[in-house]
């Protein structure tokens, strides 16, 4: 199985819940994190076609608007 990685932005605010989500998955793909001013890089490391869809799914999580 070809190996990949995808890396996300994430700012601050929503690190410390995505480091939670990533702990819970680290059996089916490797991570790291990169700290920055305005928050972090996240790179996973995995089968394509499972960071793929990690890769999407913090994509969406993190472009989707909060209702007030």
């Amino acid at each position: 199985m070809t190996q990949a990685t995808y890396m996300s932005f994430v700012p601050k605010a929503k690190c410390a819940k995505l480091r939670e989500v990533l702990e819970a998955e680290k059996d089916t793909f490797q991570w790291r994190e990169r700290r920055t001013f305005k928050g972090s890089e996240f790179y996973l490391t995995g089968p394509s076609n499972v960071v793929r869809e990690a890769h999407e799914g913090i994509t969406l999580w993190l472009t989707r608007r909060e209702m007030s």
